[in-house]
């Protein structure tokens, strides 16, 4: 389409993984593999915690809610990799992108602000244990989930508004797998630097000053609960459990958004960990360090097997089978 004496692109072309299309192919194979293990895993996770009465607390709560947004979370790029990858067809609309940034940094920030809500629960249910009934109630958790969800919608909107007035002319190639502010803004044509600057302080600094305050909040319980006694190092390692998908969430954030927006020789690599990989960690981590978890999980899948079984043999015996 024309505009003035400019080209005003329309689509832009992914570039992908590789430039090798059998090296593609098996980083999407392995991308298909960690898609098809991130969602049963997710969704085990909040059934288990919806279905078990003892994981009743906030702290499930709030662990099934993160559950959900990583299902939701690794759902933007994936597909749209695998189906440009078998179809051999590396464009993507205009629209499409401007979808893909905007879920990104949507479901990114929510996650950031839940992971807020959720060092919250921890401190109050640590320093204030006599009140944690009284502070933390149902509609608590709600608000602060609903709140989760605003920060990072809010978050996004930003983003937006700042992308989508730019005109694009020419050229149209991202030298990624998906569409990210970081690569779109260098193909605008017009003088980027101060909404590069924008974009620096509402992605790049808030994320780093997010991750300072977690690290400072959870450095500081963990010395409170270093105690010898059975709850103290219960908690001590809950709180060990929140600073790793701490350093999982945003390390590769503060990596992409917290320097110039050039391209740099891992950022395709950090990507795919960052968009794929990393959301698998998250179930994995709270079930294989919390007991209570894996403990119900088992419980679930026995009741549910043994519900199975006397469907089916309750089946033979109306069929008159032996």
């Amino acid at each position: 389409m024309e505009h003035g004496n400019h080209t005003v692109v329309t689509e832009f072309v992914l570039q992908g993984l590789a430039k090798n299309w059998e090296l593609q192919l098996f980083l999407s194979a392995l991308l298909l593999l960690f898609y098809v293990i991130i969602l049963p895993g997710n969704i085990l996770i909040i059934v288990t915690i919806r279905n078990d009465p003892r994981l009743g607390s906030p702290m499930f709560f709030f662990l099934s809610s993160l559950a959900f947004m990583d299902i939701c979370y690794s759902t933007v790029t994936p597909p749209k990799m695998m189906s440009n990858l078998f179809t051999r067809q590396k464009t993507i609309s205009y629209q499409c992108c401007l979808a893909q940034i905007f879920f990104i940094h949507f479901l990114g920030g929510a996650e950031i602000c839940l992971l807020i809500a959720m060092a919250f629960d921890r401190y109050v249910a640590i320093c204030h244990p006599l009140h944690y009934a009284t502070m933390v109630t149902r509609v608590v958790c709600w608000a602060l989930v609903i709140g989760s969800w605003a920060g990072g919608f809010m978050h996004s909107m930003i983003q937006m508004i700042l992308i989508i007035p730019l005109p694009f002319c020419g050229p149209n190639k991202l030298d990624n797998f998906f569409c990210d502010v970081t690569q779109i803004i260098r193909l605008a044509c017009t003088d980027t630097y101060s909404l590069e600057l924008a974009m620096f302080i509402n992605s790049g600094l808030v994320t780093t000053s997010c991750f300072i305050i977690l690290l400072t909040f959870y450095g500081a319980l963990l010395v409170k609960v270093r105690t010898g006694s059975a709850h103290g190092k219960k908690a001590a390692s809950t709180c060990i459990t929140h600073i790793i998908i701490v350093f999982v969430i945003f390390g590769p954030a503060i990596y992409v958004y917290c320097r110039p927006f050039q391209d740099f020789p891992f950022d395709k690599v950090v990507a795919f960990f960052h968009t794929v990989v990393f959301p698998l960690m998250n179930p994995m981590i709270y079930t294989l360090r919390n007991k209570e978890v894996k403990a119900a999980m088992i419980r679930w899948l026995k009741k549910n097997k043994g519900a199975r079984y006397k469907t089916e043999e309750l089946h033979g015996e109306r069929a008159g089978l032996p």
